[in-house]
């Protein structure tokens, strides 16, 4: 540990520690001013801390809520192919229409690639951007409640957002809910950036440990043979340049929704939420549906 008679502390900030040692949350706060051997091993031990943190807490979030809540895959191919189009279009409309310079366009491509959509309907979403007698697509979020105080974000891409808001709004009717205004919920949902990759024969340990710098906060193998990896939303771009720059075998990257609070239901209780979220899910609009039910 460094304190005030310390040669590289000398003058360097650190020395008002007179007689004791210098506490590490403060050296990690003027790790500017102590050379970079003392620097790089700072935030060596910062990484191993937070390994072991993790190690010693329960598994986060992402991997609990994943645990119990299984991916749900789209009822047949073209509703997958419908749900990526428009994320193509609308990638390509917001970011331009060349993959090299729009990484989100390019994941998307690549997600595109591995639900094996035919490359005509790639290249038509992007096609689709650029096509002025076509009605933009729009993103909207809805937020509400269903019965038994089950929180409820449903994210759709539409060209027509009457329509759209008009059926979202029958749905909560229908179940019993309240749908709420923009924003209502973000205490209950964190917003994340989320990368599938290839486990071919990858360290998760040793991948988490170069991700947090990227501001990585889990990583952690399916069994399906994949990793995921979340972080913050702002993080996605920094990510996924590095997944892309190491040669790890991108499977798709995204966004997802993880309930800070899950609740528990009698097996009743669930049977009606699941009808209300069959409903919105069957909706060709809505691309996504997250809730926070165990």
């Amino acid at each position: 540990m460094l304190g005030r008679n310390d040669d590289c502390t000398e003058n360097r900030g650190i020395g008002k520690w007179s007689g004791e040692a210098a506490p590490l949350s403060y050296l990690f706060r003027v790790s500017h001013v102590i050379p970079s051997e003392a620097r790089n091993l700072l935030a060596t031990f910062k990484k191993f801390s937070y390994l072991c943190k993790k190690k010693k807490n329960t598994m986060g979030r992402a991997f609990e809520y994943r645990k119990h809540t299984k991916f749900k895959r789209w009822g047949n191919m073209v509703r997958v192919f419908t749900r990526i189009g428009r994320h193509i279009t609308i990638a390509a409309k917001e970011g331009g229409i060349d993959p090299e310079n729009n990484p989100r366009l390019r994941a998307l491509i690549q997600e595109a690639k591995t639900e094996n959509m035919p490359k005509e309907n790639i290249e038509r979403a992007i096609k689709r951007a650029v096509e002025k007698d076509k009605a933009d697509i729009k993103e909207l979020v809805y937020e509400g409640y269903l019965p038994h105080g089950i929180a409820i974000v449903v994210e759709t891409a539409t060209d027509n957002p009457t329509r759209t808001i008009a059926n979202v709004r029958s749905y909560f009717n229908k179940y019993n809910g309240s749908l709420g205004t923009t924003g209502s919920l973000d205490f209950v949902f964190e917003h994340k950036c989320v990368f599938k990759i290839k486990d071919n024969g990858i360290n998760s340990e040793d991948l988490e440990l170069e991700l947090i710098d990227f501001g990585v906060e889990e990583v952690f193998k399916t069994d399906d043979g994949e990793i995921l990896i979340y972080g913050p939303f702002e993080a996605y771009g920094s990510v996924q340049k590095y997944i892309e720059d190491n040669g790890f075998e991108m499977i798709s990257g995204g966004f997802d929704r993880i309930p800070l609070d899950i609740k528990n239901v009698t097996p009743e209780q669930r049977a009606d939420i699941e009808k209300a979220l069959a409903k919105f899910e069957e909706d060709e609009d809505v691309t996504n549906v997250y809730h926070n039910m165990n």
